[in-house]
C-alpha cells in the first residue's frame, strides 16, 4: 500500500478529511489536478454549525485571523471577525443568524481561499501529504484495497490505497471512474459574476440582492454577480469575459454599465442539481460536491462539505484500523445523504422564489412577508444554516442525536467551552454531575473514549452526555444499559479483564 488512504481533491472538504484522519494516526495522501491552490473563492463565509464544527478541533481564531473577502481590502486581522448577523433565502436578507441558540449566531467571514490555506496548513501540520498536478484517470477496486491511476506534468502514476475518497468537485472524476449513479434536474438559470469594484453599481441599485426584470443581481464592494433564467449557457468550457459581463449586467439590470477595471475573476454557475445515488460503493467514497450539487444560494455548498469530512473522517479511521462496529461506515451515508436532500430541496425553492416572471411576483412578496415572523424566521435561520441537523440515533433523552450543546464547563484545566474537549478528535463521556456509576460503566471502553468530569456554569442538561467526534450527541442521561448499548453501537464491544 502507497497509502491507507488516498483522497482526491485539495479543496476544503478533502483538506477538512485529511486533517480528521491524521487526528487518527491515518496515513493520508491527497491528490489535485492544480499545481497550486485557486487564488479566488466560489464561496464565502462559515455558517453557525460549521463554526461549531471547526471550534471542535481548535481553528475557529485562525479562520478569524485569515478571513475577510479577497480583493475587497478586506483581508486577515480582525476581518474574519467581524460578525455578519443577516442572511438571505433567495436573495431576501432577513433572516436573523443573532437569534437563534448557537454559541456563534453569526456568519464568519472568510473567503474559499482563505479556507483552504487553513485547513492545508492543519492537514500538512498534522502529516498528511499532498501531491498537487496529479489528476485521477483510472479507478479500480478488489477486496483488499483500491488502485488509483493519475496523469499529470510529471507522467503517469499508480498509486495503491485501503480507501479512496473522492473530493473532487462537481464534476468528479471518482465518481465517473467508480460507477455511482449522479440523477438530479438539469439547470434552468445561468449566473456569472465578476470580482470587480463596479462604484455605479453601488449607487445604483445599491448594495444586495435585487430582484429586476430581466433577472436577479447582487451587488457587494468586491463583487457583482447576475442571475438570468434563460436557460444554461451555451458552452460552459467556453471561457468567460468582460463583454459576457456587461451584456448580462445590462439585461439584468436595465442600462450599460461599464466594469472600471479588469476584474481579478470571471465565472459561470448554473442550478445544476444532483445527488448521488449512494455515498459508498465498497472501498470507494464520496464527500462534497463530488456526492451533491445544487445552486449557490444561500452559500450552503461549502459548509455542507465540511460537515460531510467531519462525519466521515473518524468512521473511516476506525474501520482502516479494524476498530469500527459492524455498519459503522455506512452510517456516513445514512446521515450525511439526507441532509443533502434537504439543502437541494431548497436551494430549487430559492431560485423558485427568484425567477423574474411577473406571475411569481404575488409568491415573492408573501414569502417576504412570512419571513417577517419570528417563528418562520428562525426556521429557515436553522435549516440554511444547518443548525436544524440531528441524526436518529436512538435514545429516550431529547439531546440524543442533537449537536454538542453550548456549554462551558469546569475541569481540573480551568473553565473553558465544551468543545475544547475535542481538540484531538476522540469521542468524550461528559460527566456533568460527578457519577461514578456512569464512569464505571464506560471502563470497558478506556483507550477509546475519553472521560472528563466537569461541573458546568448552569445548570446541567442532563446527568452526562456521549459524544462522537463529530460533535453530535449519541447518549445522555443516567442509564447505564442505555451508555453501554451506544458505546458498543460507535466505538466497538466492551473490552473484558
Amino acid at each position: 500500500m502507497d497509502t491507507q488512504v488516498l483522497i482526491a481533491g485539495a479543496g476544503p472538504v478533502g483538506l477538512m478529511l485529511a486533517a480528521e484522519l491524521r487526528l487518527r494516526g491515518i496515513d493520508v495522501l491527497v491528490v489535485d489536478p492544480l499545481l497550486e491552490p485557486v487564488p479566488y473563492s466560489k464561496a464565502f463565509g462559515l455558517h453557525p454549525r460549521s463554526i461549531e464544527t471547526v471550534q471542535l478541533r481548535g481553528l475557529v481564531e485562525r479562520f478569524e485571523e485569515r478571513g475577510g473577502f479577497p480583493g475587497s481590502g478586506r483581508t486577515g486581522g480582525t476581518a474574519g471577525r467581524s460578525p455578519i448577523a443577516l442572511a438571505h433565502f433567495a436573495g431576501i436578507r432577513t433572516i436573523r443568524l443573532d437569534r437563534l441558540r448557537t454559541r456563534y449566531p453569526r456568519l464568519l467571514a472568510s473567503g474559499q481561499a482563505a479556507i483552504e490555506a487553513v485547513l492545508a496548513e492543519r492537514a500538512v501540520e498534522l502529516g498528511a501529504k499532498i501531491r498537487r498536478g496529479a489528476a485521477v484517470a483510472g479507478v479500480t477496486q478488489d477486496e483488499d484495497g483500491v488502485t488509483v491511476e493519475t496523469d499529470g506534468p510529471d507522467g503517469q502514476r499508480v498509486f495503491r490505497a485501503a480507501y479512496l475518497v473522492g473530493c473532487d468537485g462537481g464534476r468528479s472524476a471518482v465518481r465517473r471512474l467508480a460507477g455511482f449513479a449522479f440523477p438530479g434536474t438539469d439547470p434552468t438559470i445561468t449566473g456569472r459574476l465578476a470580482d470587480v469594484h463596479v462604484p455605479a453599481l453601488l449607487e445604483d441599485p445599491g448594495m444586495g440582492w435585487h430582484r429586476t426584470a430581466g433577472g436577479v443581481v447582487q451587488i457587494t464592494p468586491f463583487r457583482v454577480l447576475t442571475v438570468e433564467f434563460d436557460g444554461p449557457p451555451a458552452d460552459r468550457a467556453a471561457p468567460m469575459t468582460e463583454r459576457e459581463m456587461t451584456d448580462s449586467i445590462r439585461r439584468v439590470v436595465g442600462r450599460e454599465v461599464e466594469l472600471p477595471a479588469t476584474p481579478q475573476w470571471l465565472s459561470r454557475f448554473t442550478d445544476n442539481t444532483r445527488l448521488a445515488d449512494r455515498y459508498r460503493r465498497g472501498r470507494v467514497l464520496l464527500a462534497g460536491d463530488a456526492a451533491h450539487v445544487h445552486s449557490p444560494f444561500g452559500g450552503q455548498g461549502l459548509n455542507l462539505g465540511v460537515q460531510d469530512a467531519v462525519n466521515l473522517g473518524w468512521k473511516l479511521a476506525a474501520t482502516v484500523t479494524g476498530r469500527a462496529p459492524e455498519g459503522l461506515l455506512d452510517t456516513y451515508e445514512s446521515e450525511r445523504r439526507p441532509v443533502a436532500a434537504r439543502v437541494l430541496h431548497n436551494t430549487r425553492a430559492q431560485v423558485a422564489l427568484m425567477n423574474p416572471d411577473p406571475r411569481l411576483t404575488p409568491l415573492r412578496e408573501m414569502f417576504t412577508e412570512l419571513m417577517e415572523l419570528e417563528p418562520v424566521n428562525r426556521h429557515l435561520g436553522n435549516m440554511v444554516s444547518a443548525l436544524e441537523v440531528r441524526y436518529d440515533l436512538a435514545g429516550p433523552h431529547p439531546l440524543t442525536g442533537g449537536f454538542l450543546p453550548d456549554l462551558t464547563v469546569k475541569t481540573a484545566d480551568g473553565e473553558r467551552p465544551a468543545g475544547d474537549l475535542f481538540h484531538a478528535g476522540r469521542p468524550v463521556l461528559l460527566d456533568l454531575t460527578d457519577g461514578t456509576a456512569v464512569r464505571e460503566a464506560a471502563r470497558g471502553w478506556t483507550g477509546r473514549v475519553d472521560v472528563v468530569t466537569a461541573a458546568p456554569t448552569g445548570t446541567p442538561p442532563a446527568t452526562a452526555l456521549l459524544v462522537r467526534p463529530d460533535g453530535y450527541v449519541a447518549w445522555a442521561g443516567d442509564d447505564e444499559t442505555g451508555l453501554r448499548e451506544a458505546l458498543a453501537r460507535w466505538f466497538g464491544p466492551e473490552a473484558r479483564a
